[in-house]
């Protein structure tokens, strides 16, 4: 990576700048607590509940509201349609109380936003329901800082293409930073971008790349956010 050429450093939202992940494992095992009564395994329940969530996805998208509607999808099918109405609006407070989690910002969020404000364009590259992420921004109090907000239905190289276009640079212009390797890195990667990796300790599944297989890509991994600023 070649900082001299960087003009826009894009940052994703949640599990970069601000805890997410977490408070979406926390339902789950909520989810798993309620439907013990209907199965006994909280293995097989989370493998019911995660291919639901997969056949959902290109209807409903990521984020709280899909995963609401999946985890009542699955709950009807592994009680065979005997599952309690008061157990369904258990589920529904759960996803509800999603959209009203507080933001906890990632330590030194703001000190490297403040930091390369100046510098750089900053922009939010997210995915996720609109409504949601946009809520979640205001809530983060980092509007400030971004010259430009971008909340994706999903993160392909087409979609960081059409980013790019948007904001009228070039691929090597463009450095994104993010948790998943997935969604964040290897679509910048694949179309000449560069890419700063930084893990979260919680990731989805669904997210899940095998570093092994990506080790000759030209991407950076960092272990917190405070590190970036030592390659800008």
């Amino acid at each position: 990576m070649n900082k001299n050429n960087i003009k826009v450093i894009a940052f994703d939202a949640d599990d970069t700048l601000w805890i997410n992940e977490t408070y979406f494992r926390e339902k789950e095992e909520i989810f798993t607590e309620i439907m013990s009564n209907y199965l006994d395994s909280p293995e097989q329940i989370m493998d019911e509940l995660f291919k639901t969530e997969m056949q959902n996805l290109s209807n409903f998208g990521y984020g709280a509201k899909g995963f609401t509607l999946s985890m009542i999808e699955t709950a009807i099918k592994i009680s065979s349609s005997k599952i309690t109405a008061n157990d369904i609006l258990k589920i529904i407070d759960l996803g509800k109380s999603l959209l009203t989690i507080p933001i906890d910002l990632l330590d030194d969020v703001e000190k490297v936003l403040s930091s390369l404000q100046n510098k750089y364009k900053l922009v939010v590259a997210t995915k996720g329901d609109l409504l949601d992420q946009e809520k979640k921004l205001v809530k983060s109090g980092l509007t400030k800082y971004f010259h430009h907000i971008e909340i994706m239905s999903e993160k392909k190289d087409v979609n960081y293409q059409k980013l790019l276009k948007r904001i009228e640079i070039q691929p090597s212009e463009f450095l994104m930073i993010g948790n998943s390797l997935k969604s964040d890195i290897l679509p910048v990667v694949n179309i000449g971008g560069n890419a700063i990796h930084i893990p979260f300790h919680t990731t989805w599944i669904h997210e899940s790349v095998n570093e092994e297989d990506i080790r000759h890509l030209n991407y950076l991994k960092v272990e917190q956010i405070i590190d970036i600023l030592k390659y800008l």
